[in-house]
């Protein structure tokens, strides 16, 4: 993977979360880094397709400059990429022809923000929803100017914000459910590590004490279906191992207790029953994946796997509803690990700000955190992608 575009822009992500909280689809923010930036868009369509090919579920493209997306809305576009189109453009004359023949072509529009005006029906039927921030869903309410298609919102950032979001009858919602680190309510109950992750929290500990495979395998076999989903993600393309793994014996043969460390802390972040986690469970997947691949250059693999782990954990307190400090004390955390997510120092922690800023789309955030890493923005795009193509593959 080698576009020239990745090194010209910013990227961020975010999930599109359904009723149910499930995350049915990916959006993908395109941020010029300069505003005289030249973006090819055949180039922006390939590298998406690379790691986004058909099959792979739903990805929302956010173009932040007018150019690529006037050239967008030229190009004839996958069925499963959707395309934001700002509704001051929407109302382009010469815009009119495209966004028909988009539509005509099956492709899945959506307006975003507030029109000035009331869109023509012929317009009015070029899209398949309406995108607004939740201030902007307020403000067309109380002036009766929401378009008249099914509404996603965005700008969300934490639960309050997503219940609110269907409350006001929002058919989705594009954000991250969490903001800033997990403080319990006042008076609330220490809750303990839930009874369906005790196994994973006991057999990590076990693990970093090095105790034998049969004491290892005795407490696996308390969780069967802990053991399938294990051997299941040791098999996936992801993980990429040249053999089968048949059993969890033989996985630690083949990948040593340091490698079994990652896996676990994996089961850890994914195995909630609680659907209103999948948004969080989604986040720390793709946090501790990016923060995996931004650490490919390290020639230490034990630095690899930590930062996987960190970036893994960095959502932990929000899962387990428990601050790090009380989670500390019933899940082993590498000393540099716990100095990232404890304390916001050591050596993983400017690398963990470079992914919120990814996670935010924030340009300023990302070229202030890039430049701090000595890093260039097609390194850490061609990162990014790589990691949201994985965890696709895990999904």
């Amino acid at each position: 993977m080698n576009y020239s575009v990745l090194g010209a822009v910013a990227l961020g992500f975010a999930p599109l979360i359904d009723r149910q909280r499930m995350v049915v689809a990916t959006q993908l923010t395109l941020m010029p880094l300069r505003p005289d930036a030249r973006l090819d868009s055949a180039e922006v369509l390939a590298a998406v397709a690379e790691v986004w090919p058909a099959g792979g579920g739903q990805l929302i493209l956010n173009v932040l400059n007018e150019a690529l997306l006037q050239e967008l809305l030229q190009a004839p576009l996958p069925a499963h990429i959707w395309l934001e189109v700002p509704s001051f453009m929407s109302s382009d004359p010469a815009l009119a022809e495209p966004l028909a023949a988009l539509k005509k072509a099956g492709s899945h529009l959506l307006l975003k923000g507030l029109p000035s005006q009331a869109l023509t029906p012929e317009l009015n039927a070029c899209f398949k929803n309406a995108l607004l921030d939740l201030d902007e869903q307020g403000r067309g309410a109380a002036t009766h100017s929401l378009p008249k298609l099914p509404l996603l919102l965005s700008g969300v950032r934490s639960a309050a914000d997503i219940d609110a979001a269907f409350q006001r009858n929002a058919e989705g919602v594009i954000g991250w459910p969490m903001q800033g680190a997990f403080e319990p309510l006042p008076g609330a109950a220490k809750n303990e590590i839930q009874a369906d992750l005790q196994v994973i929290v006991e057999l990590m500990s076990r693990v970093d004490q090095n105790e034998d495979i049969e004491r290892l395998e005795q407490t696996l076999k308390r969780d069967p279906s802990l053991a399938f989903k294990l051997l299941r993600y040791l098999n996936s393309a992801a993980f990429g191992l040249a053999v089968e793994v048949s059993s969890f014996r033989h996985a630690i043969m083949l990948l040593g207790y340091p490698r079994l460390k990652r896996w676990l802390a994996l089961l850890l972040t994914t195995a909630s029953k609680d659907h209103s986690m999948r948004p969080i469970m989604f986040a720390a997947l793709r946090r501790g994946l990016l923060m995996e691949e931004l650490a490919k250059s390290m020639s230490d693999s034990e630095l690899r796997d930590e930062m996987f782990i960190c970036g893994l954990f960095s959502l932990l307190d929000h899962m387990l509803k428990q601050p790090f400090t009380k989670l500390l004390q019933s899940i082993p955390m590498p000393e540099r690990v716990r100095q990232a997510l404890v304390d916001e120092s050591g050596p993983y922690q400017p690398y963990l700000e470079l992914v919120r800023a990814i996670e935010q789309a924030s340009v300023y955030d990302y070229r202030a955190a890039a430049e701090g890493l000595m890093l260039d923005a097609g390194e850490i795009n061609q990162c990014v992608l790589r990691a949201l193509s994985k965890a696709a593959q895990l999904e």
